[in-house]
């Protein structure tokens, strides 16, 4: 198995979805919601969404945690990996984040899942950077790559130099910071929307980084080991097809495949030609999800990858807290986890 490709998923059900007006400023790809259209219209068009995107990827043969949220309060909360990231060796990180009203997304019931059911040896946590303004938001803010542990960042209000480096050194991957800007000079918030590595395959923007010396270091770096690189117009990023992510599933008979999971819009944009040097190494899985693109992210930001190995299986302790987090005794019919307190 690819160490780049994660074979189970975090995914957020949140049944209060609306684009956040506290990360309008600096988010380019953020939407206005269609006027007329009702809170209680968009929220519901971006639960069938998740649904279809949970849907999709267990197809897949992906295992999907979903975890239920009905708290108001959290518009973005279906966006995890900028709060969470982990790693093999049993290594999981928390991240801070910029927007004020994003950071009760980090949940305690979701750190419980993972130490339930997969080997947590060591959790950082880096989120009390944020009262002095220091921000590094997860697998958005960084684009990693498990293989050859190298962290690929954007510099933005997002993603500062200083923990990035602290990051690298507590979980050994080698830092490379660069510029990202759009044709109108203003900064990519995110490095996730602009480019995905998978085990064999790259979808970057590199037109995108303006220091010309730079780009070619990421070139260079993205293809030392043989990876293929599929350069992105400025046009097809705004389309979201660098905001996709490699994953490990299953055939139904068992034989594992490697998918690149992408929203439909963002495969639309891709030429036939890009398209086949994607699917030399994997089949592409798309969704649309037009309502939760309003906000900015796409079918990457939605996914928080589990990099970690499983507990073996053991007898169910019948206490009702191990049954709320248990993916053999679900709470619900469809094996989703209720929300319980924030961390």
């Amino acid at each position: 198995m690819s160490a780049q490709a994660p074979s189970a998923v975090i995914l957020i059900r949140a049944s209060n979805f609306m684009p956040n007006p506290a990360t309008a400023a600096d988010n380019a790809f953020q939407r206005d919601v269609p006027e007329g259209q009702s809170d209680a219209t968009t929220a519901a068009k971006a639960l069938a969404e998740m649904d279809a995107v949970a849907q999709a990827l267990r197809d897949a043969g992906v295992t999907v945690h979903v975890f239920d949220d009905d708290d108001h309060t959290r518009p973005d909360s279906v966006f995890p990996n900028n709060w969470l990231s982990t790693h093999s060796g049993g290594y999981v990180a928390v991240y801070p984040m910029y927007a004020s009203n994003r950071r009760h997304e980090r949940r305690a019931d979701i750190l419980e899942m993972l130490k339930s059911h997969y080997r947590v040896q060591t959790i950082v946590d880096y989120s009390g950077l944020e009262p002095d303004g220091i921000f590094l938001e997860g697998t958005g803010a960084m684009v990693l790559d498990h293989v050859s542990r190298v962290a690929y960042t954007a510099v933005s209000y997002r993603a500062d130099t200083h923990v990035l480096e602290r990051f690298c050194a507590d979980f050994n991957y080698e830092p490379m910071a660069f510029e990202a800007v759009d044709s109108h000079g203003v900064p990519v918030y995110h490095t996730n929307v602009i480019a995905c590595v998978g085990t064999d395959v790259a979808l970057i923007a590199l037109g995108m980084i303006p220091d010309v010396d730079r780009r070619e270091q990421v070139r260079e770096r993205l293809s030392v080991n043989g990876r293929t690189i599929v350069e992105l117009t400025e046009e097809q990023v705004r389309e979201f097809a660098g905001n996709a992510v490699e994953l490990c599933g299953r055939t139904p008979e068992g034989k594992r495949r490697y998918i690149m999971a992408m929203s439909g819009r963002a495969r639309r944009s891709l030429r036939p030609d890009q398209i086949a040097v994607i699917e030399e190494s994997c089949d592409i899985v798309a969704i649309d999800i037009p309502t939760i693109e309003l906000a900015g992210g796409s079918v990457r930001c939605m996914i928080a990858g589990i990099h970690l190995d499983r507990r073996p299986q053991q007898a169910p302790v019948l206490t009702e807290a191990v049954e709320a987090i248990n993916e053999d005794n679900p709470v619900t019919p469809d094996g989703r986890y209720v929300a319980m307190a924030d961390a």
